[in-house]
Parts: structure tokens; sequence; C-alpha cells
């Protein structure tokens, strides 16, 4: 029952999404697109976790909602920068960025049930 929680753990979800992100980044090629697509990769992909566990220790119903909200724009965002990001073109990392994307989406969806 403890292994059933853990796969549905959003606080856990975002925190392993955050290191798939910057995993990821770390096999990015250096230039100059990716000098300025990396960092902003890196905090949106950590911010919805950051977000949501603040959200979970909101001081009210408005500060969560808001938080919320927060975890969503970021993850949106995070899908956009890996949209954006320059790759080598192998399979292996074009296959992660789409599973990355994927992830990132569907965070969105999941948080917008919770604005819901």
């Amino acid at each position: 029952m403890v292994e059933e929680k853990k796969k549905y753990d959003l606080e856990e979800r975002t925190a392993r999404f955050a290191e798939r992100v910057r995993d990821f980044c770390l096999l990015l090629p250096r230039n100059s697109a990716n000098a300025e697509f990396i960092p902003q990769l890196l905090r949106a992909g950590s911010s919805p976790g950051a977000n949501y566990i603040e959200a979970n220790e909101s001081i009210g119903d408005k500060d969560f909602k808001m938080k919320i909200k927060v975890c969503r724009r970021e993850a949106k965002e995070a899908a956009y920068w890996l949209r954006l990001i320059v790759t080598d073109g192998t399979q292996a990392i074009e296959t992660e960025r789409a599973s990355l994307r994927q992830e990132a989406m569907e965070f969105v969806y999941i948080f917008t049930a919770i604005l819901k």
C-alpha cells in the first residue's frame, strides 16, 4: 500500500521531474542559444516542485490557489523551454526531451484539475 501512495505523491513526482531536467541539461551541447535556454529550463523545471511544497504549507485557500497557479505556469514554461532547447539530435536525447515535455504538460493538467 505504501508503494501505491508513492506512485501518486505529487511532491515526489515533481522532485523527480526536476532531477530529470537537471540531468538532461547536463547532456546538452554548449552554444550561444543554450547559454540562455538552459538556465531558463533549469529554473522552470524545478519550480513546480518547490511551489507545490509551498502550496501544501499555504496559510489559506487564496494562498494555496495562487501557488498552484504558479506551479501550472512554471510547468507550461518548462514545456516551452524544452521545445526551444538545442540538442545533439540523438534518439536518446530526443526521446528524453519528448518524455519531459509530456510530463510537464501532465503537470499542467494536474494543477488545472487541482484548481477546479
